[in-house]
């Protein structure tokens, strides 16, 4: 029996007063497949609330957890690690091996946050956090259906994306980002290896995609891999 696989955008809301709009909003995964429930992504510290009011409206139990995917070392996407860890310690955690030790606390992580993100990670601490299994390109996640691990470095050493062939969907972590409802490349100023980046955009498009989820700006599925090869065009030529 082949168990139907449901990738699921799971949109969170940070409210900033000093960004425009006054809020920040992040697009966290679910993964279902018979028996697995897989995270992709934990958002912020503290948020460990909101995640489960959001997977509650969609129909799934927090507890029912049963592993989460790091796409990458920053805050906004290892925050709440800690917390889910200590509520659900059966939570197999998976991450790329060049961001293992920054996740881990072994290193400090390499970027910082603006000042006005300064008072949501007072308290913040890698210290908790574990990874349990290390992924590495092109490794197939069966528990997550089948889920296709892409080493696309640039934002960090150890990012990844992730690739479901059956309904080519592609979840970027912080490769690309929707803004005004196009598609993008990474945020430069948050991208220490910007040509590594876009050279993992260029790796992409060797996949057949026809939705890609950002972390930053949710949902895109207007000819995908055309506006990857676009992006990557005008980064190369210009």
């Amino acid at each position: 029996m082949i168990n139907k696989t449901s990738i699921i955008p799971l949109d969170l809301t940070l409210l900033v007063p000093e960004f425009p709009g006054g809020k920040w909003d992040l697009t966290l995964t679910l993964i279902s497949s018979g028996k697995e429930l897989i995270l992709v992504d934990t958002g912020m510290p503290n948020m460990y609330s909101d995640i489960e009011i959001q997977m509650k409206n969609l129909g799934f139990p927090i507890e029912k957890l049963t592993g989460i995917v790091l796409t990458h070392q920053d805050i906004d996407h290892i925050g709440s690690l800690s917390d889910l860890l200590e509520k659900i310690p059966s939570i197999t955690v998976y991450a790329h091996k060049e961001d293992k030790d920054y996740i881990t606390g072994k290193h400090t992580l390499i970027k910082g946050l603006p000042a006005m993100l300064h008072s949501f990670v007072e308290d913040f601490s890698t210290t908790e956090n574990r990874i349990d299994c290390l992924v590495e390109d092109g490794a197939k996640l069966e528990n997550a259906g089948g889920m296709i691990v892409i080493h696309t470095p640039g934002h960090t050493p150890g990012h990844i994306s992730l690739y479901h062939p059956q309904t080519k969907t592609l979840i970027a972590g912080d490769a690309m980002v929707i803004r005004g409802g196009k598609l993008m490349g990474p945020n430069e100023m948050n991208t220490p290896n910007i040509k590594m980046a876009y050279r993992s955009l260029i790796k992409l498009t060797n996949f057949d995609i026809q939705k890609v989820i950002c972390y930053h700006g949710g949902v895109f599925e207007q000819d995908v891999n055309k506006q990857i090869i676009e992006i990557t065009k005008t980064y190369f030529t210009d």
